[in-house]
């Protein structure tokens, strides 16, 4: 299957390196470019990319609510969104949108490419330790409100929904939470399927980030 990529950044350079980099693999196909965020839901429609390489800052509309605009919308594209910083208030607004993920414009071209296949298969690109420092490090404020909303919304799952939730949280695969849990791999995905629908979730970034606000894995940092 080819994956269908669609770049959206306001620097024409940035964009046409990423299309170096992508656009001669055999299973990764550009399908198109847009310079803001506000060409991106028309493009969307017209082209149906698989995934999205979304820049944050752009004049006219950013890459946040150009992602919560697609994420509100049926089979949304996956976003990934790049950035020059690791920690970034903006990156985690747009991981809660739906984002499945994002990049570091100088990422190595090999680690981009990793990326895209990721998130085209339905996996995060997101690591459970980058998760945590992005909470910590720029969300300081609020933090007992997140919990106690966190909490209340997944005291809708089951228990073992909530230990597979847990699992998310700490980055596991899905083999992993088999393991760990004595389920089989069809059960595990089923549980995570279930999790998603009933808190309304995009995701496992989401369900990861649920688990963190929650404090659930406080005693495990």
């Amino acid at each position: 299957m080819t994956i269908r990529v669609l770049l959206v950044d306001d620097d024409a350079l940035v964009r046409a390196g990423l299309r170096l980099m992508l656009d001669g693999l055999a299973d990764i196909e550009i399908v198109g470019e847009a310079a803001d965020g506000g060409q991106v839901p028309p493009l969307v429609a017209e082209l149906r990319p698989d995934v999205i390489l979304m820049d944050i800052r752009m004049p006219t509309m950013d890459g946040l609510t150009a992602t919560e605009m697609l994420r509100a919308r049926p089979e949304p594209p996956e976003v990934v969104v790049l950035t020059t910083f690791h920690a970034d208030t903006h990156v985690l607004r747009a991981l809660r949108a739906g984002a499945a993920g994002f990049l570091l414009k100088d990422t190595p071209p090999a680690d981009i490419v990793a990326a895209v296949r990721k998130v085209a298969a339905g996996d995060p690109v997101l690591s459970p330790a980058v998760t945590r420092q992005l909470i910590q490090h720029v969300t300081p404020a609020g933090r007992d409100d997140r919990r106690t909303r966190a909490r209340g919304v997944l005291s809708g799952l089951g228990e073992r929904e909530r230990e597979v939730a847990l699992a998310v949280g700490r980055g596991q695969s899905n083999a992993e939470i088999a393991a760990g849990l004595y389920m089989s791999l069809p059960t595990v995905k089923t549980h995570v399927s279930r999790i998603l629908t009933k808190l309304g979730l995009n995701n496992r970034v989401q369900i990861a980030l649920l688990a963190h606000d929650a404090g659930l894995l406080d005693d495990e940092a």
